[in-house]
């Protein structure tokens, strides 16, 4: 066996390490992260050890959870663990000074803090949410020692705040100084997201422009995306090669995207130059990604078949190919003036041609095409400036009620839970129960599934219990100095460290790593007592399945249910687009940044639901709702500002207002805009002002219409996803229309 399992290494997993670049630098950046981690936690628990503080092994605590690969995550992290530590250990100081002489009532307004802890988890983003959760279980780990003996909880408090400033501290001096600092990086991804951004809109306009038939479209964007990916396989072999190069595509885009969120932040906390573009960068962002999702199926089909718009794909198409060439210059990121100007000559002919053209199709892929060049511009001119522009609109981040509420009960009933176990039982363990239940609780706050990552964050736990005996039984009784003691614990920490940023396993590494150190009664000098050791595992035994009872089986997750709130919501925003009077409508951009917000959270909850469910069908419908919300901006700018007669004014406001009827009858919405367009169709020229206004009016029109009868499904209130799992509609596409 151990001959067989030495070949397989040899042959199988080190030629594949060392002959693939990309898995050789992840593998070296992995290491490098664990050795910095190994080297925080000698640092910061030998200076523990110096000071005799109280639990020093907090301090390894500390630095496993706010040690991060990006220097800027981690000094946010760090920052927000403080600010959170510091609110927690005032409350804990004030809660027990009040209830002092009733443990029972102690634990209820604990539990309220602990619910409101997760809910402003859930609502925050990034680690900002550390603040809230810092501040939900720092109550715990002060309060735990002083149970037996309240007036020793400002001590407790100190002790814990000198601790997680230990580790805080040297985690973040060891980090700055051994990791590289290249803020630069966010930069250069930003603009290689740009590039793939022009890429994919240039290969569905030079789809559209090749085609002859309907049919073809779909053939020439998958050979396109075809010999981009042979292209890319050249120099990266991580790209994955699925059935549906077109959703593979998008999708792979749309992730890389997501990963730019964060990294700009983080950049920005370390990088004052970033600090002052990071608005201009996240606007840049969340054009980018609009864009992407703005070449969804009802839009590239709207103008099938139809040989005038040939002209303006191809235009388009040779547009974006010089702007792809303009931005393999290098300094293309500093001087943007060759690529601006190529983007406003294009509009400037496109702009010719509907002046030339009555034809309302060929107006909409004007339209459509000139609102993605702008974009465009725009994203260019955020991406490359210098300063911030404070003129911008600001993008709100999305609040999750329901699920905010649900997280919030979740910890709440926990934290009381676990008290109350404890007050029934007098177990001596007791606090531990509370310690890990909170801070488990909270934690999970943060992930997009609390319900399913939930049961590896215990499965993480339990590992962590017979490792955390073998750490007892093998290696700290022949322990006689503080070296040994750091490289047994860095031996026993080493699978959790070192899967921490693994997609797979990262919740469980975590759990491991963090609660392996909470578990280890590392003292000096060490005192075993098996009897207390046995007793806390079984509490944290307990604890992992209370965990998992809660989250899983008393307050599961509907992601269906969140599902259909996503939809709705959307479908709500719409209405409010087109019923809020143009004086009072929000900018585009932080409409549309809202609405990609709720798309990004509507695609996850579709992955977790396990039916059969259209979700392909669900996540295309969701785009096509930002067209129509861009339709709508347009029809109401030509109703305030265009040149409109009093009866077509008239007109089109009647069909604004047809939009309240979206979530009850979609189809009455469509019909009641076809029959807008038809009447405006039919007016004499004179009385409809400038007839290029009346044609772009009437392609915004139909183009509406056609995308909420393509989608019924998924505007009605009784939609497929809003009905009941077990009835045979629910697993109906969105293109059939409820009724039917």
């Amino acid at each position: 066996m151990p001959t067989t399992l030495a070949h397989w290494v040899n042959n199988r997993v080190a030629p594949a390490v060392f002959a693939n670049d990309a898995r050789w630098n992840g593998l070296l950046a992995t290491a490098g992260y664990t050795l910095r981690v190994f080297l925080s936690i000698g640092i910061a628990l030998f200076l523990a050890f110096v000071f005799q503080l109280q639990s020093p092994l907090s301090a390894a605590t500390t630095v496993l959870i706010v040690a991060n690969p990006t220097v800027g995550a981690m000094v946010s992290k760090s920052v927000w663990r403080l600010i959170g530590t510091l609110i927690g250990a005032g409350i804990s100081v004030g809660v027990m000074a009040v209830f002092v002489q009733s443990p029972v009532l102690y634990f209820y307004p604990l539990s309220v803090v602990v619910g409101l802890g997760c809910m402003v988890a859930t609502f925050r983003r990034f680690f900002r949410a550390y603040a809230a959760v810092l501040t939900g279980y720092t109550i715990v780990i002060i309060a735990a020692p002083s149970f037996a003996n309240p007036d020793g909880i400002f001590l407790s408090a100190m002790s814990r705040l000198s601790v997680v400033a230990t580790g805080i501290v040297v985690t973040a001096c060891v980090f700055m100084v051994t990791s590289p600092r290249k803020p630069s990086t966010v930069l250069y991804k930003l603009g290689q997201a740009f590039r793939e951004t022009v890429l994919h809109a240039r290969t569905f306009h030079k789809a559209e422009s090749e085609r002859v038939t309907p049919q073809t479209l779909e053939n020439t964007v998958i050979s396109t995306l075809e010999q981009q990916e042979q292209k890319t396989q050249a120099t990266n072999t991580a790209f994955r090669g699925l059935g549906q190069p077109i959703y593979d595509s998008r999708s792979k885009l749309l992730a890389n995207m997501a990963g730019l969120t964060p990294a700009i932040e983080f950049a920005a906390a370390d990088d004052p130059d970033m600090q002052n573009r990071v608005r201009n960068l996240r606007l840049c962002l969340s054009r980018l990604t609009g864009l992407i999702v703005s070449y969804h199926p009802y839009w590239l089909t709207f103008s099938a078949g139809e040989e005038e718009t040939r002209a303006v794909h191809i235009l388009v198409a040779q547009t974006l190919g010089r702007v792809l060439e303009l931005t393999e210059q290098p300094d293309w990121l500093t001087n943007a003036t060759p690529l601006s100007t190529c983007l406003h000559d294009a509009l400037k002919t496109l702009e010719q041609l509907a002046r030339q053209t009555t034809n309302t199709t060929t107006l909409a892929a004007l339209d459509n095409t000139r609102d993605a060049l702008v974009q465009m511009d725009l994203a260019l001119h955020d991406l490359t400036s210098l300063r911030p522009d404070r003129t911008q609109a600001n993008i709100q981040p999305y609040l999750e009620w329901p699920t905010a509420l649900r997280n919030g009960v979740r910890g709440g009933f926990i934290a009381l839970l676990a008290g109350m176990l404890w007050y029934v039982l007098h177990w001596s363990s007791g606090p531990l129960l509370i310690i890990y239940t909170v801070a488990a609780s909270s934690l999970l706050s943060t992930t997009p599934s609390a319900a399913k990552a939930s049961p590896m964050m215990a499965a993480g736990t339990m590992l962590a219990i017979p490792m955390g005996f073998l750490c007892h039984t093998l290696a700290l009784p022949r322990i006689d100095g503080y070296p040994l003691l750091w490289l047994s614990l860095c031996l026993f920490l080493l699978p959790g460290v070192w899967l921490q940023f693994h997609p797979r396993y990262s919740i469980g590494a975590f759990g491991y790593a963090v609660f392996f150190t909470m578990m280890l009664s590392v003292d000096n000098p060490i005192v075993y007592d098996d009897l207390s050791l046995t007793n806390n595992w079984m509490s944290i035994l307990v604890a992992c399945a209370l965990l998992a009872v809660v989250f899983r089986v008393i307050l599961p997750a509907d992601h269906r249910l969140d599902a259909a709130r996503l939809v709705t919501s959307l479908t709500r925003s719409i209405q409010k687009l087109a019923r809020t009077p143009y004086a009072r409508t929000e900018p585009w951009v932080a409409w549309e940044g809202m609405q990609l917000q709720k798309i990004s959270r509507l695609m996850m909850r579709l992955s977790f639901i396990p039916a059969n469910i259209d979700r392909q069908g669900y996540t295309d419908a969701a785009f096509a709702s930002l067209s129509l919300g861009r339709l709508i901006v347009r029809l109401k700018w030509n109703a305030a500002h265009a040149t409109l007669d009093s009866k077509t004014h008239a007109t089109l406001t009647n069909a604004l207002n047809a939009f309240a009827h979206l979530r009850h009858n979609p189809e009455q919405t469509a019909r009641a805009l076809q029959q807008a367009a038809l009447a405006i169709r039919t007016m004499p020229e004179q009385e409809t002002g400038l007839s290029l206004t009346r044609d772009r009016t009437l392609s915004c029109l139909e183009q509406a219409a056609s995308i909420i009868l393509s989608v019924p499904g998924f505007f009605h209130d009784h939609g497929p996803i809003h009905i009941p799992e077990d009835r045979p509609q629910a697993t109906a596409s969105v293109s059939v229309h409820p009724a039917a």
